[in-house]
């Protein structure tokens, strides 16, 4: 995961849930990845909102 240092992050009860990228980091790894940056912008919201879905179950499912 190359944004993994690059995520936000809050507080709750069980630890910390993750709420999303940071996506000024995430447009320019996009963009010294050589990707379309006008594509990363409209591709990048859409993946971010699963991969914080996925992040979290992992984290409820580990405790």
């Amino acid at each position: 995961m190359r944004l993994g240092g690059q995520v936000r992050t809050v507080s709750s009860m069980n630890g910390y849930v993750v709420v999303g990228w940071d996506m000024v980091a995430a447009l320019n790894l996009a963009d010294g990845l050589g990707a379309n940056p006008y594509l990363a912008a409209l591709i990048l919201p859409e993946v971010e909102q699963i991969a914080c879905a996925k992040i979290n179950e992992r984290l409820q499912a580990d405790g």
